[in-house]
């Protein structure tokens, strides 16, 4: 059982990345769709399928890959956990890497990035970051 699903994600993805793999299967949810179709309209991973393991739902990622191989996805990192929640306002929203990552936030709206939060002038759960 996994107590972090988000968490789970993640890593998931961050090792697929260092291990050169071109896809990663993760067990489906509405949250990690959500997710998932940001860091493919971001440009961080090609696609999003659905996927069936063992008669569980489940979504197949294809990695994205520049240059000479070397992964779109440098670095994830869980910022609000389940232990320890961080929630932040439309003008706290922080930048990463001074612009060059970005944040996923769980807004009233719905999972947006930090760059739409903060121009919906709308606060939430911070996620997770990406650069």
């Amino acid at each position: 059982m996994v107590t972090d699903p988000i968490g789970d994600l993640l890593i998931r993805l961050k090792n697929g990345s260092q291990r050169r793999h071109e896809t990663v299967t993760v067990p489906a949810s509405k949250l990690k769709r959500a997710i998932l179709e940001i860091l493919k309209k971001e440009g961080y991973v090609e696609t999003v399928e659905d996927a069936t393991v063992e008669g569980h739902p489940a979504l197949k990622v294809q990695l994205r890959y520049v240059g000479d191989g070397q992964p779109m996805i440098t670095g994830l990192e869980r910022v609000s956990k389940p232990g320890r929640r961080v929630y932040v306002g439309s003008k706290d929203i922080a930048k990463v890497r001074n612009g060059i990552g970005m944040s996923i936030l769980s807004t009233s709206k719905g999972i947006m990035t930090d760059q739409e939060s903060r121009r919906n002038k709308l606060g939430g759960e911070v996620l997770c970051s990406v650069w």
